[in-house]
Parts: structure tokens; sequence; C-alpha cells
């Protein structure tokens, strides 16, 4: 079992209330500043059905925003990405878990030597994040950025730790079979075509870069 530190109770307008057969689960992040609050409020204030049934917050505790049985809309696929990757068009969603982990993604080193989240562009350095080097954020080298960018913050071990508890349960509650290839972290054709297993949104849609391959979420997908 696992245990739900908050459960968010979403009204039946902010989800699908359709339960459905899964194959997939795709891991996000939010690009958003410590605690989920307003990442539920901005869901909960869109009439589209954008949501993701569960988020870790960096304390690791799981918030939980409607039952894994339905769904709603996280992978925002194009019929471009299927036809740029030489396959058919294929709704995912219904068939798809969502897991975000609060995080600010990726961040911009400024020559003050903050850093800053690509994701916001209103000047202000990102909180409780301050210079190089720093225990909370995570550098690839300079040739090998992930989707263009160097820097991210990194996805602490409290949530690492349930993220591995959740997907377990996940697994087995669903069903849904895994095995790690590094192809996860680029556009990948297994998750376009719905085949079951465990992805990055990265996976589906090239202008995203959550999740991002830091090695201890690689080391957690390949355990699982």
């Amino acid at each position: 079992m696992i245990r739900i530190y908050k459960n968010w109770n979403f009204l039946e307008t902010q989800y699908v209330r359709e339960k459905t057969m899964k194959k997939q689960i795709t891991i996000h992040h939010t690009a958003s500043g410590d605690g989920v609050g307003g990442d539920v409020a901005w869901w909960q204030s869109r009439s589209d059905r954008i949501a993701t049934s569960y988020i870790i917050d960096r304390q690791g505790r799981l918030h939980k925003c409607f039952g894994d049985d339905f769904w709603a809309y996280h992978l925002g696929c194009k019929q471009s990405h299927f036809a740029n990757a030489g396959l058919p068009y294929k709704k995912l969603d219904p068939h798809n878990i969502g897991i975000e982990l609060d995080s600010w993604g990726a961040l911009l080193m400024h020559t003050d030597g903050k850093f800053y989240p690509v994701a916001y562009s209103n000047g202000k350095p990102v909180p409780n994040l301050k210079c190089k080097p720093a225990a909370n954020i995570y550098e690839y080298c300079a040739n090998g950025k992930y989707r263009g960018f160097q820097y991210y913050e990194r996805y602490t071990t409290a949530q690492l730790d349930t993220l591995k508890h959740l997907l377990l349960y996940l697994m087995a509650k669903h069903g849904i079979k895994a095995y790690y290839s590094d192809d996860i972290w680029h556009i990948c054709k297994r998750a376009l075509a719905g085949q079951e297993g465990v992805f990055s949104h990265s996976s589906f849609n090239p202008g995203k870069s959550d999740a991002h391959p830091q090695i201890e979420l690689v080391n957690l997908l390949k355990a699982v």
C-alpha cells in the first residue's frame, strides 16, 4: 500500500471519471517552487481537465488529485509528434497515469552566481538555490546538456524514495510491465505507439524536459 499525505479530491469536472485500462506511467516535474498548492490551484482553475493523479513534494509526501483508475490530460501530444516519429496518431492519455515531482526543473546560472528558473521570466533568483556548487543543483556536462539546459534542480532523495514505492504499487495494481531503456529520455517510439511501460514526459513531447535523467532517477527506474 501507499501512504497519501493529502487527497485533494478533485471535482469530476477536473478529470475524466471514466475507468480505463492503464498501460503506461509518465513521470513529470512541475517547474514550480516549493509546495504543490499552487500547481493544484492552477489545475482546479482550468476547464480543460489537465492534471496528473499524483504529485510528490520535495519532502517526499504524496498528494493525490484523483483516482488512478480514471484519467486527465497531461501528455500534450500533437499530431505532429506522431507524424515525425512515423506513427499514426493515438489517444494516449486515457491509458496513462501521470506523476509529478515538485521541482523547478531547468535552471540558468546568471553572472551573479544565482540560479534562475527557465520556466519563469520574472527576473528573480530561485529561492534556496544559491551559488554553484549547491547540493540541490544537478549539473550536466557542457557538451551533454539535457534538452538544451546544463542545470536542473535535483530531485530529492525523499521524492525518489516515494516515487519508487508508488511505481511499484501502480505497476502491480494495473499489471503494467516495464523495462528500462535510455530511449525514454528522447522522443520514444515505444511511448508514442502506446506500448506499456514507465516513461518520461520528454518521451512524448520534444518541447518538454521533464523528467530529466538525474542518475539517481535512472538507477531507480532500472531497479523497478
